[in-house]
């Protein structure tokens, strides 16, 4: 059961870092940072498409995460 929760962790955490990486930025460069705040005040957009769905895969894995390091941390 230790070898299965620490493996799964492995796993967990590596998807993780992958959908991380693989969203969109909130800004682009220096004019993003200047006009970014102006943006989300007036424009309230919902994510869509592939930002969505890697929205909520990124809030899966955490939980995943956090549930899978309680276990491998109450195993040893």
């Amino acid at each position: 059961m230790e070898t299965l929760a620490f493996v799964l962790l492995v796993i967990v955490s590596i998807s993780l870092i992958v959908v991380v990486l693989l969203q969109s930025g909130r800004s682009a460069g220096l004019s993003g940072a200047i006009s970014g705040g102006a943006e989300q005040l007036i424009g309230k957009q919902k994510a869509r498409g592939i930002d969505a769905l890697l929205g909520k895969l990124t809030v899966i894995l955490a939980v995943l995460f956090f549930v899978l390091s309680i276990t491998v941390a109450f195993f040893l």
